[in-house]
């Protein structure tokens, strides 16, 4: 979702009147008004987008911000970064077993290339840099 006003525009047109629109997503942390992220932030973030060929990242303030604009209702947010956290331990775990290792060989260099960055999804977490969000609302 390159553009994330077409998208929530796009799934507020196909939610019926009184449907629930639930998006969970990773996001970068929110900025105070004016804040950019740091240098060392943005490439953080780009180093991840480069591996996973993901677009830009956004806050959830800007997920809010564009559910308010398009008129949704009920809009509530929360963070479950510290819930999904351990995953990416576990995936890497996983990958450094024999049989993982096997698999990411098979794979093929794309898949070995977006392993890599699993410790950089991790950093990002750590450092607060990176969430995981969900963001509910209602159409009126």
């Amino acid at each position: 979702m390159p553009d994330k006003l077409k998208f929530l525009q796009e799934m507020t047109r196909v939610c019926t009147p009184g449907g629930r629109i639930i998006l969970v997503t990773w996001c970068c942390r929110a900025l105070a008004p004016g804040e950019k992220l740091s240098a060392d932030e943005q490439t953080l973030l780009d180093r991840i987008c480069a591996a996973y060929f993901l677009p830009a990242w956004c806050s959830i303030d800007r997920y809010r911000e564009i559910a308010v604009s398009l008129g949704l209702q009920g809009i509530k947010t929360d963070d479950w970064s510290a819930d999904v956290q351990p995953f990416w331990r576990a995936v890497i775990d996983t990958a450094l077993t024999p049989r993982g290792l096997f698999g990411l060989l098979k794979s093929g260099l794309g898949t070995i290339r977006g392993a890599l960055v699993m410790p950089l999804m991790q950093q990002g977490l750590r450092r607060g840099l990176i969430k995981f969000n969900l963001l509910t609302a209602t159409k009126a």
